[in-house]
């Protein structure tokens, strides 16, 4: 059997390089976390993961109160349940309308208290922005948010970071009306019905070309058996829908 002996020059030698390693790992993951990068950050969500014949319908809101009642209409005919993104600041504009608007049984979800470009953000002013939003709308609806649709659809790293610390997930969508542009009703139908799928997330805003469009929009995707239903009905999580945890 060997026997070693290291002298106290080759211990404290060793003892700075072991020390200076430390340092550069510490600095590595501080450069890291101050660009954005998280370690454990989620990712967008662009549709739905139950493979299930079922599509999302969202409806991202900063304006256009004056077109949602009719939309209501809409949905309650064709058994549609369908998720509002709205910001804090209109949902404080229009608390009567928001309630109505969950007491329908659709999902109302955080868009920011503002709708400004989250990217260009710092984190502590992105997470204010998600946490003054939900709690305007947990005030007036009483209802948790869990869900996050950026404005302008921006998902930058330090976003999802911020989104991620707060037990967020980010929504975007696999199917985009492009509704804002004030297309014609039949060019809103067909960017759905042409692009349809299982667990799509279609992204709408309240417009009059939307409202117009929804009748056929609606009625197509009944007749061919898909289910409209919220956002947290077609993300899976552990295997489970968020109804069937606690089963």
């Amino acid at each position: 059997m060997r026997i070693y002996f290291f002298t106290k020059r080759a211990m404290l030698g060793a003892a700075v390089i072991f020390i200076l390693l430390c340092g550069f790992l510490g600095l590595s993951l501080a450069y890291f976390n101050d660009a954005g990068i998280a370690l454990h950050s989620k990712e967008p969500i662009y549709q739905g993961n139950t493979g299930q014949k079922a599509v999302a319908l969202t409806v991202n809101v900063d304006w256009g109160e004056e077109y949602i009642p009719a939309m209501l209409k809409e949905f309650k005919k064709y058994d549609a349940r369908v998720t509002f993104f709205v910001t804090g600041r209109w949902a404080e504009k229009n608390p009567g309308l928001l309630k109505e608007m969950s007491k329908a049984g659709h999902s109302i979800q955080n868009h920011g208290y503002k709708h400004l470009h989250f990217n260009q953000l710092a984190p502590a002013q992105a997470e204010e922005q998600i946490k003054k939003a939900e709690k305007v709308i947990k005030d007036i609806t009483g209802g948790q948010c869990r869900f996050f649709a950026s404005p302008y659809g921006e998902q930058g790293k330090q976003l999802m970071q911020v989104v991620s610390s707060l037990d967020y997930d980010l929504i975007m969508w696999s199917i985009d009306t492009i509704d804002w542009q004030r297309p014609s009703p039949e060019t809103i139908v067909k960017r759905v019905t042409n692009r349809l799928h299982n667990d799509a997330i279609v992204l709408m805003h309240p417009t009059e070309p939307t409202v117009k469009a929804l009748p056929e929009m609606l009625k197509g995707l009944k007749e061919q058996g898909y289910k409209m239903v919220g956002i947290d009905d077609i993300i899976k999580k552990d295997g489970k829908l968020p109804d069937e945890k606690s089963k």
